[in-house]
């Protein structure tokens, strides 16, 4: 152990898209600081979530899920995120959907043999009924892969986390806490209202239209009273500017009222938000769109 009797460092969160990271990592957090949805694809960019636990802190880095098609400058960087957090992480936490088991984790191992510490969290055992099937699964990965353990989990109900971070914390190096034991994430305020209301266009808008969208904020003022946030929704084309605005404005005040409650329960105040919608044709290949976005 460090002179102090800590141990400290980062655990990259790995996994196939809709894997569950970004749900896992609010539930050790206990606050949401990650945004979810059904839909693939969701995290864009690496957030980091810190627990401490005693002589022991954990910076989770939730990355985006694993893909190997790059059709634009932004998967290019979401996989330039996914590779800078396995090079930062002294180990790494690979979530697999256990009732999805598919060859795609094979691939996505192959990245994962240089890293120092492999831990498999196998989510989502509350959707198998037969729990032979688990310890099959178990058996499995172990023979295929070598991890340094193997913890079944649910993040959704919270279940065996404890049991999880039990087996990551003997992994970290011996080494003072990174951060002040009270912090609960790197990201701002800020990046994650932004977040917030990007979450509301994957869970309110159509199956595809989400994907050609992004959230910028614009301007961000925060009083012990009033939080005032201006953001901007990027979209492709005309017509699905039309379309986040809805008729009448109307779809556009749903995003905004959704997201408003959630960054008033984060931010503790009563928040003004102002959404405006604006055409920028090509922006997922814009580097400097990019760069203030936030995504390296």
């Amino acid at each position: 152990m460090s002179d102090s009797g800590t141990r400290s460092g980062y655990v990259a969160i790995v996994g196939r898209p809709n894997a569950g990271k970004s749900t896992l990592l609010n539930a050790l957090i206990g606050q949401k600081i990650s945004i979810t949805s059904r839909r693939p694809q969701t995290t864009r960019q690496n957030i980091a979530g810190i627990v401490t636990r005693g002589q022991v802190q954990l910076v989770f880095l939730d990355t985006p899920g694993f893909q190997t098609a790059y059709r634009s400058g932004l998967t290019r960087a979401m996989d330039r995120g996914f590779r800078h957090a396995l090079a930062d992480a002294q180990v790494v936490m690979w979530l697999i959907d256990a009732s999805a088991r598919e060859v795609r984790d094979d691939a996505l191992f192959e990245h994962l043999r240089g890293a120092a510490a492999v831990v498999i969290a196998l989510n989502k055992i509350d959707k198998i009924t037969n729990k032979n099937k688990i310890l099959t699964l178990i058996e499995s990965l172990h023979a295929a892969y070598h991890p340094a353990a193997i913890v079944p989990i649910c993040a959704q109900h919270r279940q065996h986390l404890d049991t999880l971070l039990d087996a990551l914390q003997p992994l970290l190096p011996a080494q003072a806490f990174l951060f002040a034991s009270e912090e609960i994430t790197t990201s701002s305020v800020r990046s994650i209202a932004a977040e917030m209301v990007r979450e509301k266009l994957f869970r309110l808008l159509g199956q595809e239209l989400p994907y050609s969208t992004a959230v910028d904020i614009d301007a961000f003022e925060e009083k012990p009273e009033l939080t005032r946030i201006s953001a901007v929704i990027l979209v492709d084309k005309p017509g699905q500017k039309a379309i986040v605005i809805g008729k009448g404005g109307e779809k556009l005040k749903t995003i905004g009222s959704a997201a408003r409650k959630e960054i008033e329960a984060l931010v503790g105040t009563k928040v003004f938000l102002q959404l405006f919608v604006k055409v920028k044709q090509s922006w997922a290949d814009d580097q400097r769109v990019l760069h203030r976005l936030g995504l390296p």
